[in-house]
């Protein structure tokens, strides 16, 4: 059996702690039964509410058509979130959370309040406004931050920054908006059959085209706002605490104002709704759009400025964080242990690399003074499952090293000349001291 590397170990050093014994309510399987539970009542009375609403057809045809954007936003807000996924469960709770529990507390919480400030002003039209205005995004947008709030304290491992939170709040709000199209269109859908409109010019035609192709990317872009708040929460170190609470409120309190902003677009003359979406709601898209991708590639830099302590230690190959910080590298390692050993050593070779990203992501933060106190756990935890993979994933890795790498060229345009070892990389890049190892 191989010898296990020695640990490097954390700069400030280990901290201790004791072993916890959680109550009942904290155990994980009374958690998972709670948060079923609620959900599940949440998807019965929604349903029913909506289905009161709309009427049976109605739902079923706001229902067909609601789905259509789900898979592309879903599917979207995955790929954000291949260099470092999170497990499944995470984003099924927040779908489930956004179409089900924040969709029932927007619901009922919109409709009393418009009907109790239609009723203490005797003005319905001035109640709608400020129904649609002031109260909807100030409910909706505390709905769902709820769910990104019980994933960064619940899931804490699986919450570390901003890709983190911009993808939980991105598929919560998904799951919101999906329930809410059902909504609009089932009763668009309603009132077309009663005044006999048909085709293009009909009412559901009208709301099909504002809610689904012109903008489904609404209620994911204010939900990220609060999603960004956490995610740089995330980051803060145990000494920053004020940073840290009043980061997500700060992105939450953005997420209203531009939630109550698109909203009262409608209020801003004949083509005040065309104005805001060309000159505000598409820029910030792409802005935030950008901001995202920025970060998921600076996590992929990551691999290469951390992961070079565990070579020097022995835990990792010379390759491995030039493969891990490549995306074509890490798909070709994995279809190389598919093709040569089957599925299931794709699977392993795929969770190698998802630990090896939280390790580096770890070390990152340990370097910068912002890891807790569990960081020497932690990191041995990585270490042992990465331990555990590296028969299977190595020799992937090392392939898709050779494979991405770019050519050498024969004759080296340097003076003096510089050594290049295996897969083309420049020796420079291994450091003979590192700075982090103990």
């Amino acid at each position: 059996m191989a010898t296990v590397p020695p640990y490097p170990t954390y700069p400030f050093g280990p901290a201790g702690g004791g072993v916890r014994h959680p109550r009942w309510w904290q155990r994980t399987g009374v958690r998972y039964g709670a948060v079923i539970t609620l959900l599940a009542l949440s998807g019965l009375v929604i349903l029913a509410l909506v289905r009161r609403q709309t009427g049976t057809e109605g739902f079923l045809v706001g229902l067909g058509l609601a789905v259509l954007p789900v898979p592309l936003l879903v599917t979207a807000f995955r790929w954000l979130d291949r260099v470092q996924p999170g497990p499944w469960r995470n984003l099924l709770f927040a779908f489930a959370w956004g179409a089900c529990a924040a969709a029932l507390i927007a619901i009922v919480a919109n409709s009393f309040a418009t009907e109790w400030i239609a009723t203490a002003t005797a003005d319905p039209s001035g109640a709608d406004t400020l129904g649609a205005t002031v109260i909807a995004p100030v409910v909706e947008e505390s709905a769902k931050a709820a769910a990104v709030l019980l994933v960064f304290l619940f899931r804490r491992r699986d919450f570390t920054g901003i890709v983190d939170g911009v993808v939980i709040a991105g598929v919560t709000a998904t799951g919101f908006a999906f329930t809410e199209n059902i909504l609009y269109l089932g009763t668009a859908f309603g009132t077309d059959q009663l005044s006999g409109d048909r085709g293009i010019a009909s009412v559901t035609a009208a709301t099909f085209f504002v809610r689904v192709i012109m903008s489904p990317f609404a209620h994911p872009l204010f939900t990220v706002l609060t999603g960004i708040g956490f995610g740089l929460a995330a980051l803060c170190s145990d000494r920053q605490r004020v940073r840290r609470v009043l980061l997500p409120p700060c992105g939450l309190l953005l997420a209203m104002g531009m939630h109550a902003f698109w909203n009262g677009s409608a209020t801003f003359g004949e083509y005040g709704f065309f104005a805001v979406y060309g000159l505000f709601m598409v820029p910030a898209f792409g802005l935030l759009t950008w901001l995202v991708i920025w970060t998921r590639q600076r996590e992929l830099r990551t691999m290469y400025e951390e992961l070079p302590a565990y070579v020097a230690a022995g835990w990792l190959s010379p390759a491995e964080p030039y493969a891990l910080g490549s995306m074509r590298a890490r798909r070709l390692a994995r279809e190389y242990a598919g093709h040569h050993l089957g599925k299931p050593a794709e699977r392993t070779v795929a969770e190698y690399e998802t630990y090896a990203t939280s390790l580096a992501a770890l070390r990152r933060r340990g370097r910068r003074g912002r890891a807790g106190s569990d960081f020497v756990v932690r990191e041995r935890e990585l270490l042992h499952e990465l331990w555990r993979r590296r028969e299977v994933a190595r020799p992937a890795l090392d392939y898709a090293a050779r494979a991405a790498a770019p050519p050498v060229p024969v004759m080296m345009p340097v003076s003096p000349p510089v050594a290049w070892p295996a897969y083309g990389y420049p020796a420079a890049a291994y450091p003979a001291h590192n700075p982090y190892r103990s």
